[in-house]
């Protein structure tokens, strides 16, 4: 608990800290405020999905945060997180003096990461958060027209909403150990972060060929979308457990790389 208490700590004290979490929550706003100062209605198919369904409900906010930050900022936002946990404590050298006490390694590396997927998850709900009440203020909200064509009430809605978003941030969690990896490989966070990006959008990539459709099933990338399904009814649950079972799967392995080397890391600097 030290180790997880120090690292929050630490968090909390970052400027960076909060640029980070102002900057996402100000895209539901910004979203939503550009579309009611517009004299025209975007097409359906023009922006994120959901977006044109905004101006008639609010509640559609969130999800268009979600639909349009789950393509690039988001993982920006994970990639340089978990970039920094090893690499960036080894650059500033505070990494060493930190190793030079009788701590776990293993302890230290999930503190770390534990506390990267919290930022992540906190920048997420101040998205939810923002998009819902940006929505109500603006565009007023009522029962959600799903995408089968059906009405589920506001409370449910925002039900599944939250469960978007905690799937969403599940896929996040993906990211940031594959950034937490890269990191106890190198002793620059911009390394991690880039070369987090880089993967990242070569499987998003391959997803995008249908000459690689058998790989589709079993990248974490070609998931960040199934969350959609919770706008269906009845909704289609087997899609969201594979999406879930396979971030299970990455996150898994990724840790228990990152664990090994960096118990093994010579750290010099």
């Amino acid at each position: 608990m030290s180790h997880l208490r120090r690292e929050i700590v630490k968090v909390l004290f970052q400027r960076r800290t909060y640029v980070g979490w102002v900057g996402l929550l100000s895209i539901p706003f910004i979203m939503t405020i550009a579309l009611r100062l517009s004299n025209e209605q975007p097409a359906e198919g023009h922006g994120p999905p959901f977006f044109s369904s905004i101006a008639s409900n609010g509640l559609f906010v969130p999800l268009a945060a979600l639909a349009f930050l789950s393509f690039f900022l988001l993982p920006l936002v994970s990639a340089m997180t978990g970039g920094f946990v090893i690499a960036g404590e080894a650059e500033t050298g505070t990494l060493k003096t930190l190793l030079t006490r009788p701590v776990s390694r293993g302890g230290v590396l999930m503190a770390k990461w534990f506390v990267a997927v919290l930022y992540v998850g906190v920048g997420l709900a101040l998205v939810g958060l923002g998009g819902a009440l940006a929505g109500w203020l603006i565009f007023g909200v009522q029962p959600l027209t799903t995408l089968s064509g059906g009405q589920v009430g506001v409370t449910h809605a925002l039900g599944l909403i939250a469960l978007a978003y905690v799937i969403a941030l599940a896929g996040m969690a993906c990211i940031v150990s594959l950034a937490v990896a890269l990191s106890s490989l190198t002793d620059s966070s911009l390394t991690a972060a880039v070369g987090t990006l880089v993967i990242v959008l070569i499987l998003q990539a391959l997803g995008q060929f249908s000459y690689f459709d058998f790989l589709s099933p079993y990248l974490f990338t070609s998931r960040f979308q199934d969350w959609f399904n919770l706008l269906r009814q009845p909704i289609p649950w087997r899609p969201i457990w594979e999406a879930l079972l396979v971030y299970a799967a990455y996150v898994v392995v990724l840790v228990i790389f990152a664990l090994a080397v960096f118990k093994r890391k010579d750290i010099v600097s």
